[in-house]
């Protein structure tokens, strides 16, 4: 069986008293691309950020790369794609190079120089979201499809094992989408980078990922993509906690 990168013992979480998370149990299994669904306020977020060490929960365990959470302190194993990436600030003076060599400060530290290991590793990044060619161009003048592959690039530089990515689609087009995808399923295929990713887009999301959860406090599933995409109107609507219509799309 394959070892978990992450695993969640008995999860619970409260925001001043209202239950977020209950009881949750699950892991994710090294070189899975996990997707993560389930309706607004129904806890994904939290549950990133109880991963990612922002927030504890109030019961339960967590374990990371099969340390205890309190025990781990290799973050650089872990990237992070926020879902705020792609309204980046255009006024923002950082060219698409500088804001990838912020995916080194946990290695190399605050105010400390570049050297020609750590420029080149910020070059192969950018090699494997094919951004090389924008490697001095400024942030801010990117598409939101470019942006997103370079907040990629600044998760990939410090070689994660583990990359976790919220609504990292949000405002971007149909186009950028497709190949933001297909970035994603041959990082996970051909560096077998362990994927979390939520998103509402379950249609393209079942195409790639290899499990699906669907979160809403509690789990409510937790499967393959065949077997989530057979779910009915009515299962879907019992997860959500409201009437869910099942729309299929022929691209």
């Amino acid at each position: 069986m394959t070892e978990p990168v992450v695993t969640m013992k008995n999860i619970s979480f409260s925001y001043e008293q209202k239950c977020v998370l209950d009881h949750i149990n699950f892991e994710i299994p090294r070189g899975s691309f996990m997707g993560l669904v389930g309706p607004n306020g129904g806890g994904k977020t939290t549950l990133i950020k109880l991963i990612l060490g922002l927030l504890k929960p109030d019961e339960g365990s967590i374990e990371l790369f099969d340390k205890p959470f309190e025990k781990y302190d290799e973050w650089d194993n872990v990237g992070f794609v926020s879902q705020k990436a792609n309204s980046f600030n255009k006024g923002f003076p950082a060219t698409v190079f500088e804001v990838v060599s912020m995916g080194l400060t946990a290695k190399i530290g605050y105010l400390k120089f570049l050297n020609k290991k750590h420029k080149a590793k910020i070059l192969h990044a950018l090699k494997q979201v094919d951004m090389l060619d924008y490697t001095y161009q400024n942030i801010g003048n990117l598409s939101g499809g470019q942006q997103q592959r370079v907040f990629i690039a600044r998760s990939l530089v410090s070689d994660p094992e583990l990359l976790i990515l919220d609504e990292p689609t949000v405002g971007v087009d149909y186009e950028n989408v497709k190949r933001f995808y297909e970035l994603l399923h041959q990082l996970n295929n051909e560096r077998n980078i362990t994927l979390l990713l939520v998103s509402h887009d379950t249609g393209t999301m079942t195409e790639h990922a290899t499990d699906i959860v669907c979160l809403n406090k509690t789990l409510h599933f937790h499967g393959k993509p065949e077997e989530y995409t057979s779910l009915t109107e009515k299962d879907l609507s019992e997860f959500y906690g409201h009437p869910v219509n099942i729309v299929t799309h022929d691209h």
